[in-house]
């Protein structure tokens, strides 16, 4: 009989002897020094003797140092070899299990003399030859795996395969054989080998520890079959064999070192509670995850995250068992780490979405498991104010899941879509995300119906509620129940009416006005609650429709894309308002992030365009109709895009002509005009569209239906300005006809004035755009409006003034048309501007294109080549574009020509429009002329710099004192245009441009930030030191205006290095001197500091903020540089500048407010610091203490220096009048005479003489006390000896104190007695 095989801790320790006896390696065999012929042999012969003779033969000395021999030099065995021996070993083992049961069923004892062999014997051969198998072949995987890695074994599998497919060598193949054959020699019967007491520790601990090191390898757990295998083994030595605690321990260490084993262990965990019926494991691993102290896994973040993943699987795995045990997990809640808050809150949502479906049960369990899911519902919900961003945004995640899995009971629905609206108001990102990712799934996961209009609820409802009040007994008290009630009634039934009943009942409702009989009471009243419910859901939904409004302007992408994706599904379902808030998002086209215009596209696609091209164009054509101009713009980009991308097809196009031309029945004008507009932002994208319909867009746009639809004839200029320059050169042929009708519009009277301007505008622009020579048309026009304007004035009946002639002529113009001729002189002199600079443009085209042309037709001469460079060192062609620029300077100089003898037409309406805009008392009396004349004036500004610097300071004057919150509006917008036509004229006036951000006028300021926000963020004005205006809009009282200031900070922190960093020492120095609130100048600071990111730049700013402090002697500017300094972001170079630049700031730590942010800016650093700087950082606080305290102190003392210092003043003027009247005394005798007249005019002693009781006199050295006498006088006591000085004195300080002392001394008896004195 061979010794028992004993588990060595390491192979290479079989060879070495034991002191039990043992199973051990005699004759090892050296497998490398073996040829390979030889090596073969051996394993041939190995396999040979183990296939061929019986199981137990591997205990046998010499087969098993041969083994041995082979299994320790396994790494050197050819890929036929190894497949040979790995194979005969898992086969023998394979064939040894089933063996084990049949010793069960043998005899108890066999005689001797029959040769047999004892079933102990029997037993102890199995065992043996059970241990060496699994020790081999588990050793074999070991080696296997921590030698070869995955690719390099599977090109030695390749390479078998090619070689001899019977014996190839795939070891993953073979891994998964061998790893899913040791749980089934787990499984059998091992009592009857070990003994019934207890199975052998040695062999489960070996079993357990290659499990466990399997698990590390990230390879190993890619195989399906082996992952299995490997949680068999850790199942069934945990449960069957009752070693969970060891394996307990085993699997914590492979949670938390090992992230991707994470999900496969709560697999195998799960898999040994159901296969076994045994939760001890999973019910162990949960408990010991609940006694860990919460503060280890603050410490180990990746543990924690990992912990988390395990518990959120394995409550996915074993709902039941979880809901269980989740309680020992629910103090973690209390936890500072967030990643098993996370956890837990992912727990509660599979438990609450899988672990109460079971209906089995008496009414008690049903009411139990209903207690603890409204439980965890509870914290869910109370989970949703947690102080993580990352926790609040995974509880909402976690609900959107419930609401997928229609888990989300209907009492909790409105309540949960309460929390979630409000969570759109978040600070972080990634919560508002999921919050609006909550709202879409609920809208379409509701159980109200697809309809959700309030009005239509509230109809419903109304009827239903009507039915009920019939329904209910006649002798009940009480009313319809109250929906609170109801909602709760149905959150105890778990029950909800489906989503068909509520729509057919709207429906059934809007068709006849009945209400259809649905069943008995409880039902009406279960009707009723869902009703109240689901108006409660729709009102809350259309309250958010302005948040989502102000969502769509957020920095954040993802705050966009979603809030898009929530207003489609909220007009999806009807609610109330979401239409107009989806056209909100028009505008984000010109977003510069792609994913957002993408969003809007796709948003845009989504909702307007439609298969049915009729559907498409009326959809197109709402849009047009009711737009803003912003809108409009964004419309425009839009259709663009989507016509050449082909969004549009041609039978769209053709649906929209057909609404143009009213060959639709139905059609108005005002939708003919949207048709147009529609056609012409498709026309910029292929401009071949507009030129099929030239003739009834003439007909229709000038015809009887513009007087109908004035902006008709405006949409048609735009028209006819898109044209393709083939359809431009079409209508100049033939355009005798719309010359004449644009000439009429502009000079005519047959539009409404408030349209006039706009269509004039485009007609003018039109006629440069399409006419062959524009000057003589555009001086035509301005001839014609000019006879119009001061022809027939005799009819006006103004009051004359004698006195002065012109101000006669002017008041008999009608200010109307006076106002239409300034208009068409200042746009046509803008738009010939124009027209000569694209002039210019065509004729540079021509020349680059033929000298083009000329170089390459020429290239082979060298004759030309050399007289080419010759011109260019001679400068020819850069005189050519010289005499381009001078001649390009020149015209436009004489559109103008203010400063030539020879003006042109305009020329002369110049200098007129500069003198009317300066009568002010005219201008005054007619605001609208105003504004018309200071708009020409600014037109012509813009085109002549000598008109410009002569007419600056006119206009200035107005912009700042003009009484038309209109014309001051127009004249800033003039400024920012000046500005960059004329930016050396219009730099000196910077502080006045600035100014304007203080007008009273909302349009005003509203008008210079954008002004001032593109001059300076398009580098056309540097940032002056009146930056700090625009930093004051921050906190304006439009809310308009303040966002607009918020977002161009937001852009000037993008440019270059950050200019906010070098400003905002001179913004706070600024800010300081003005008389802000101390509210508002904290949001502008805090708005300004968070806008800088780098840890240099605030590095830089605590010195410079610290340095600010040494010139600063007033208070107030103490507090506002240390709240700057409060609001920055400490480093731990930063605190070290803070800590380095002490003398600097210590003399203002006598101020309990400066030392309040100095407070909070040590509590904040010591939050994010490591061990070593918080010693210091606790140390700086000591100092900073100490010194307030001592600061505080000495300012205490000066302060009651000075105090004292002005009694001692008081006091020696007192002693100097008293010294008198004692000397007067002492010579005259006693006596008094009181004076009547000012015997009531008494004053206090107290508030003359203070502490006068015990006064000591300088010169005299003496005390002298006041006593209080008889009713008509005082007594003045005399001096006493200086000898006495101290005890006298203290004496009647006592004395006083001890009397009522609290009299009063009238200054003219004390006088009177004197007097009196001395006549005596």
């Amino acid at each position: 009989m061979a010794p028992p095989f004993v588990f060595p801790s390491d192979l290479k320790d079989l060879e070495e002897d034991s002191d039990e006896p043992s199973l051990r390696v005699e004759s090892p065999i050296d497998v490398a020094s073996l040829r390979p012929s030889e090596l073969e042999e051996l394993v041939k012969a190995v396999a040979f003797d183990l296939s061929d003779r019986e199981l137990f033969c591997v205990e046998e000395q010499d087969v098993f140092d041969r083994v041995y021999s082979l299994v320790r030099g396994f790494s050197l065995l050819t890929p036929s070899c190894k497949f040979n021996l790995v194979e005969t070993l898992r086969s023998n083992l394979s064939v040894l299990l089933p063996n084990v049961d049949s010793l069960s069923r043998a005899p108890q004892s066999s005689s001797p003399a029959s040769g047999g062999t004892s079933v102990t014997l029997r037993i102890a051969s199995h065992r043996n030859a059970l241990k060496i198998y699994t020790f081999f072949l588990l050793t074999i995987a070991l080696a296997e795996e921590s030698g070869h890695d995955s690719s390099g074994s599977s090109k030695v599998g390749a390479l078998g395969r090619k070689k001899n497919a019977a014996y190839a060598w795939n070891w993953e193949m073979q891994r998964g054989r061998i790893i899913n054959l040791i749980p089934n020699s787990l499984e059998i019967n091992l009592s009857l080998l070990f003994g019934s007491s207890d199975i052998n520790e040695n062999y489960l601990s070996f079993v357990s520890k290659c499990a466990v090191t399997l698990y590390e390898k990230q390879a190993v757990l890619r195989d399906a079959g082996t992952r299995d295998g490997l949680g068999r083994i850790i199942g069934t030595i945990a449960t069957k064999h009752q070693r969970t605690a060891q394996m307990c321990a085993s699997i914590q260490h492979l949670i938390y070192k090992f992230d991707f084993a994470v999900p496969h262990i709560a697999e195998a965990v799960a898999a040994a509670e159901r296969k076994y019926g045994d939760g001890s494991l999973a019910v162990a691993l949960i408990r010991e995850i609940g006694r860990t102290d919460p503060k280890d896994y603050v410490r180990d973040g990746v543990g924690a995250e990992n912990v988390g993943r395990f518990l959120v699987d394995l409550a996915d795995h074993s709902p039941k068992l979880m809901s269980t045990n989740v309680g020992v997990l629910v103090p973690h809640f209390g936890g500072e780490s967030y990643k098993i808050r996370n956890a837990l809150v992912g727990v509660l949502g599979k438990l609450v979405a899988k672990a109460y479906k079971d209906v089995e049960g008496d009414m008690s369990s049903k009411s139990l498991r209903l207690r603890g899911k409204q439980a965890m519902l509870e914290i869910l919900l109370e989970r949703c104010r947690d102080v993580s961003a990352y926790t609040r945004s995974r509880v909402l995640q976690v609900w959107t899941e419930l609401c997928e899995e229609h888990a989300v009971p209907i009492g909790l629905w409105n309540e949960v879509a309460s929390v979630a609206s409000g969570r759109l108001e978040d600070k972080s990102a990634m919560v508002r995300k999921s919050a609006l990712n909550l709202l879409i799934t609920m809208l379409q996961h509701n159980p109200f119906g697809p309809q959700l209009r309030v009005v239509a609820f509230e109809a419903t409802l109304e009827k239903y509620k009507e039915k009920l009040r019939g329904l209910e007994p006649s002798g009940s008290s009480e009313e319809v129940p109250d929906g609170d009630a109801l909602r709760g009634e149905a959150a105890a039934e778990q029950e909800s009416v489906s989503d068909s009943c509520l729509p057919s009942s709207e429906e059934q409702k809007e068709k006849d006005g009945t209400v259809p009989d649905i069943g008995n009471l409880e039902q009406i009243r279960a009707l009723v609650a869902s009703l109240e419910a689901g108006l409660q859901f729709s009102k809350c939904i259309t309250s958010l429709m302005p948040t989502l409004v102000q969502l769509l302007a957020s920095s954040s992408v993802t705050d966009v894309e979603y809030t898009i994706l929530l207003l489609m599904r909220c007009r999806q379902f009807q609610i109330d308002g979401s239409e107009e808030c989806l056209r909100k998002m028009l505008p984000l086209v010109f977003s510069q992030d792609k994913s957002i215009y993408e969003a809007v596209e796709n948003a845009f696609i989504t909702i307007y365009i439609r298969k049915n091209p009729m559907e498409t164009a009326r959809n197109l054509l709402s849009l047009a109709v009711d737009s803003s101009i912003g809108d409009l713009a964004a419309l425009e980009c839009l259709i663009g895009s989507l016509v050449s991308k082909g969004e549009i097809s041609a039978s769209m196009i053709s649906a929209l002509w057909d609404l143009f031309n009213f060959n639709v029945s139905g059609v108005v004008a005002a939708q003919s005009r949207g048709a147009l507009s529609i056609l012409c932002m498709a026309a910029k994208s292929s401009p071949s569209i507009l030129g099929s319909h030239l003739q009834d867009i003439i007909d229709i746009g000038f015809g009887r239906w513009a007087k109908e639809e004035p902006l008709l004839a405006r949409t048609a200029c735009v028209a006819l300005e898109r044209l393709s320059e083939e359809d431009k050169e079409k209508l100049r042929n033939i355009g005798s006809r719309i010359f004449g009708i644009l000439h009429s519009l502009v000079t005519g009277f047959w539009l409404p004035e408030n349209i006039w301007y706009a269509a004039a505008d485009k007609a003018i622009s039109t006629i440069y755009s399409i006419h062959p020579t524009p000057e003589t048309f555009a001086a035509d026009l301005v001839k014609k409006s000019l006879s119009s304007v001061f022809s027939g004035t005799e009819r006006d009946e103004e009051p004359n003034d004698t006195d002065n002639d012109s101000m006669n002529f002017l008041f008999r113009v009608p200010a109307a048309k006076l106002g239409r001729f300034l208009f068409i002189i200042s746009h046509i002199a803008l738009n010939h501007l124009v027209y000569i600079e694209s002039c210019v443009r065509k004729i540079q085209k021509q020349k680059s294109k033929k000298e083009k042309s000329k170089h390459e037709s020429q290239a082979g001469s060298a004759e030309e080549a050399a007289v080419q460079g010759i011109n260019a060192e001679l400068g020819l062609s850069a005189s050519e574009d010289a005499i381009i620029d001078s001649l390009s300077a020149r015209a436009e100089k004489e559109i103008v020509s203010s400063g030539s003898v020879e003006k042109n037409l305009l020329g002369y309406c110049a200098p007129f429009v500069s003198k009317l805009c300066r009568n002010f008392s005219l201008m005054q009396k007619f605001p609208e002329l105003q504004a018309s004349a200071m708009l020409a004036l600014c037109r012509f500004m813009i085109i002549d710099t000598d008109f410009c610097e002569a007419n600056l300071q006119l206009l200035f004057t107005v912009v700042e004192n003009a009484p038309s919150e209109t014309v001051r509006s127009n004249c800033t917008v003039a400024l920012g245009d000046l500005a960059v036509r004329f930016p050396n004229l219009l730099e000196p006036w910077t502080e006045h441009m600035y100014a304007r951000l203080r007008d009273p006028s909302v349009s005003v300021r509203k008008n210079a930030v954008l002004v001032l926000s593109h001059l300076i963020l398009n580098d056309m004005m540097k940032v002056k030191g009146y930056i700090n205006e625009m930093a004051v809009r921050i906190e304006d009282e439009d809310e308009r205006i303040s966002s607009l200031a918020k977002l161009f900070f937001h852009e000037l922190s993008k440019k270059g290095s950050n200019p906010i960093y070098n400003l905002l020492p001179d913004i706070l120095g600024r800010l300081c001197n003005q008389n802000l609130k101390e509210e508002a100048f904290c949001n502008i600071m805090q708005f300004l500091i968070h806008s800088i990111k780098k840890d240099k730049q605030m590095e830089a700013l605590v010195e410079k903020l610290c340095n600010r402090f040494s010139g600063v002697t007033d208070i107030r500017e103490w507090e506002c540089i240390a709240y700057c300094l409060s609001q920055l972001t400490f480093s731990e170079k930063g605190i070290k500048k803070l800590m380095e630049s002490f003398k600097a700031y210590e003399h203002v730590l006598c101020e309990d407010s400066v030392m309040d942010h100095f407070r909070s800016i040590i509590s904040k650093c010591k939050k994010f610091a490591k061990p070593e700087l918080k010693a210091f950082i606790e140390e700086f606080e000591e100092k900073l203490n100490k010194i307030h305290m001592e600061r505080k102190e000495q300012e205490i003392t000066a302060r009651n220096a000075q105090d004292h210092q002005r009694r001692i003043g008081s006091l020696e003027s007192l002693l100097m009048t008293k010294k008198d009247v004692d000397k007067h005394t002492a010579e005259d005798g006693a006596g008094e005479v009181i004076d009547p007249s000012v015997e009531g005019k008494n004053v206090k002693t107290r508030d003359i003489l203070p502490e006068m009781n015990g006064t000591k006199s300088e010169e005299s050295g003496v005390s002298s006390v006041v006593t209080e006498g008889d009713e008509d006088g005082l007594e003045v006591q005399s001096p006493l000896p200086k000898t006495s000085r101290r005890g006298i004195s203290k004496s009647k300080m006592k004395k006083g104190k001890g009397s009522s002392m609290q009299d009063q001394i009238d200054g003219g008896s004390l006088r009177r007695y004197a007097r009196s004195s001395q006549r005596l």
